[in-house]
């Protein structure tokens, strides 16, 4: 009797898991899909460097996103969410305290601007390359974002279709990673 009644109480719902995507050749794949994308004009590498142009090799985390709240609607995701500012930029440059992050413009050092006039920046999600240590010189802004016309190279971050990114985002959550491979 006890199993039985054991038996009928309803299991509580599960959180999907988190999607893991892979960039290899020209592709980003994620279960149940794949795209064409682009990847840095330096191609992969194991030693990336700030300012090569290369994505760097390796699985990392994917850690939060950005959008353009006058070009694009909240994506839903699983992930930190937050509308980007005019008055936002990256830090790139090595010998600041501040490389490797998000900071209001603005700002003396050296950095990349994040409120662009292209499409590229409307939808960012931010690859965790270099962040916990940031070690200054290993490479900066390595993002997922929306890939120009054609799919030219990028800086180092690997690049897909709007329309691709913005249904990937609900597949997205703490958890999430993306393996980047030559």
């Amino acid at each position: 009797m006890f199993l039985a009644a054991v038996a009928a109480v309803p299991t509580p719902p599960t959180a999907p898991a988190a999607a893991d995507l892979a960039y290899a050749q020209g592709r980003l794949a994620w279960p149940g899909g794949t795209a064409r994308a682009a990847c840095g004009y330096g191609g992969v590498r194991k030693d990336k460097r700030e300012g090569d142009g290369a994505s760097p090799e390796g699985r990392f985390p994917l850690l939060s996103a950005l959008y353009r709240p006058d070009r694009l609607a909240p994506p839903r995701t699983g992930l930190s969410l937050a509308a980007l500012r005019p008055d936002q930029g990256w830090v790139d440059d090595p010998a600041d305290a501040n490389y490797n992050r998000l900071v209001a413009l603005p700002y003396p050092a050296h950095h990349e601007d994040l409120w662009r006039d292209d499409a590229l920046y409307d939808l960012i999600v931010v690859i965790g390359y270099n962040t916990d240590p940031v070690v200054p010189g290993a490479g900066s802004a390595i993002f997922l974002h929306v890939a120009g016309p054609d799919f030219p190279p990028t800086e180092g971050c690997i690049a897909v279709a709007k329309p691709v990114l913005v249904a990937l985002m609900g597949l997205l959550r703490p958890g999430s990673t993306i393996t980047i491979a030559p």
